[in-house]
């Protein structure tokens, strides 16, 4: 059987060449924009990263202060005299009540520290969920390069305190700051300890979604109850998830 091969001939137009040269220019565009929105996501991960490092150094360096001058060791403070305690030894100190006064105010000395946009900046509590694996120091005030290193408090009298103390931190995909907070349930339980030792129990009562300018949940009208508030936007950042619970 004899077969009729036939060759399409491929005509190079003026236009042919015009459309090839846009098919590579797009190609190498979408090719450099990928790399640049990889490059871009790598660089925002190592950054916030970086950046969270720094609260775990803060919570390193308030766990190690605790081991060397626990609120226990201050044992009583008089007026002629300071009696301390240090490895189960007790000494007394001979000392005016305004040096006691004064020594007894180092042993509860907030550190300040500076952030990279010149914020200064404390930290006034602990808050550990442990349930969710969430432990993060609350740092004393609230921008935008502070939410980047730990939660903030945004608003509320001292912690552990009568008054509603609100706290707001990122909802981070990889479930670090906020991250896991959408999973919290009521009923679940979490801990608050400020910088004087206190220890306080909180117990979730509500939990929902408002806008992004609604305020009413940092409201301080809490009926002479202490109340803990935690913000964080939604998985679409369009509505914000507010958590409320009271000490327990």
């Amino acid at each position: 059987m004899n077969q009729i091969l036939i060759h399409e001939k491929v005509i190079v137009t003026p236009e042919f060449r015009r459309k090839k040269k846009i098919y590579k220019l797009n190609f190498f565009l979408s090719v450099f924009l990928v790399c640049t929105l990889f490059s871009c996501y790598i660089y925002a991960e190592y950054d916030r990263t970086k950046s969270e490092q720094v609260s775990q150094e803060i919570l390193l360096g308030m766990e190690n202060e605790s081991q060397e001058m626990k609120p226990e060791d201050l044992v009583s403070v008089d007026e002629d005299k300071l009696v301390v305690k240090l490895s189960g030894v007790k000494s007394e100190v001979n000392i005016s009540n305004m040096e006691a006064e004064k020594e007894a105010e180092k042993l509860s000395k907030v550190e300040e520290y500076t952030a990279n946009d010149g914020t200064k900046y404390y930290v006034e509590a602990t808050l550990t969920i442990e349930s969710l694996g969430i432990e993060y120091p609350v740092l004393s005030d609230s921008t935008d390069e502070l939410l980047k290193i730990s939660i903030n408090k945004l608003w509320g009298p001292n912690p552990n305190e009568v008054g509603n103390y609100v706290i707001i931190g990122h909802n981070y995909k990889n479930g670090s700051m906020f991250g896991k907070l959408p999973k919290i349930e009521i009923g679940d339980t979490f801990e608050l300890k400020d910088i004087k030792g206190r220890k306080r129990t909180y117990q979730v009562y509500d939990k929902y979604e408002i806008d992004p300018y609604d305020v009413s949940c940092t409201s301080q009208l809490t009926d002479g109850k202490t109340e803990v508030t935690l913000i964080t936007c939604n998985s679409n950042g369009k509505k914000r998830i507010v958590v409320k619970a009271t000490q327990v």
